[in-house]
């Protein structure tokens, strides 16, 4: 199968290189890291074993054609080069399978290309890009893939094949929709309060939710950040990652999203195992760069809203990452 990977952060090379180590033909189309990765190839450190490979790379679309699968990891927020990065890697057969965070990149997609020609990926797994061309795979690493608007296709469980084949734990949802809310239970609180990581954050949520939010001093929101250890370790910040979870389930379930709440406990138990991970909104935000707020946290908050769940703590969160997300690039 011929895979073009656009967006080789963590999650587009991770899986870029597995499918390349499967015997796939994979392009990267690359930018800063181009160099290094045609140089030196994409290496993985895993506890599953280390690897290497080498993939075709690119600077251009034009330079790897029409593709069997467009993989696309980019960051939402480059999702405005969508028109510009895709077309010359699509044909009449191209499955376009986004591993993006959040809601709405799917239909972003459609504007662009037939719905049937559009599915998403939801990837439960926990790694870092530690340099140009070096991965390092810590946890976890499940993919569940889906169609946009429709169930699962011959070519869904085709392509779940592929990524079990090359040693993916991968599985098709009925529910591409309620799957992406299934994943936000885990992705809002985690990036969110990683960022947000203040005791003056957490104080002003347990207080007076809606009037303090958006007073919370510049010094003291731009404190210390926190791992998902620590969020975990201290009861009070486990505490409001579990409410802000809970939020989410309601949000779902008005949606018409059967999503259980002890969904809250699974995902708490199964971010023990990771350790000290930074999730990517942290990173986003260390490196001053912009902060997926709009697919991750204002599009849910938007939908929550319509739906007429009271969602207070993340509004507060919304708020307070938006003011973070203009001090973090002002600079």
């Amino acid at each position: 199968m011929k895979v073009a990977v656009v967006g080789c952060g963590a999650v587009g090379s991770f899986y870029g290189a597995k499918l390349a180590r499967a015997g796939h033909e994979v392009h990267f189309l690359l930018r800063s890291d181009y160099d290094s990765v045609r140089r030196n190839g994409v290496r993985v450190r895993s506890p599953q074993g280390d690897f290497c490979i080498h993939p075709g790379c690119a600077r251009h679309p034009d330079e790897i054609g029409p593709s069997d699968l467009v993989l696309i990891g980019l960051k939402t927020t480059a999702n405005d080069q969508f028109h510009w990065l895709l077309p010359p890697l699509v044909h009449g057969t191209t499955a376009v399978l986004t591993l993006q965070n959040g809601l709405g990149n799917e239909e972003q997609l459609a504007r662009l290309f037939p719905v049937e020609q559009i599915m998403g990926g939801l990837c439960f797994v926990c790694l870092n890009r530690l340099e140009p061309g070096l991965i390092h795979h810590i946890d976890h690493g499940q993919v569940v893939v889906g169609e946009l608007q429709r169930r699962p296709e011959p070519r869904t469980h085709h392509i779940a094949s592929l990524f079990r084949e090359a040693g993916v734990p991968c599985d098709p949802t009925d529910d591409l929709a309620r799957a992406h809310w299934e994943k936000l239970t885990w992705n809002i609180p985690f990036n969110g309060l990683g960022v947000a990581g203040t005791a003056g954050f957490a104080a002003v949520v347990s207080g007076s939710l809606a009037t303090r939010s958006a007073g919370i001093p510049a010094g003291e929101a731009l404190g210390a950040t926190k791992t998902t250890d620590l969020l975990l370790a201290d009861p009070q910040w486990a505490s409001l990652v579990r409410d802000l979870m809970l939020e989410i389930i309601a949000a779902a379930r008005a949606l018409g999203f059967a999503l259980p709440e002890s969904l809250a406990d699974t995902q708490i138990e199964r971010t023990r195992t990771m350790g000290a991970y930074k999730a990517s909104t942290l990173i986003d935000f260390e490196r001053r760069q912009p902060l997926e707020l709009e697919s991750l946290f204002l599009e849910p908050l938007r939908q929550a809203r319509a739906a007429g769940v009271p969602v207070p703590r993340l509004e507060a969160l919304c708020n307070l990452l938006q003011q973070l997300d203009t001090r973090s690039t002002a600079g």
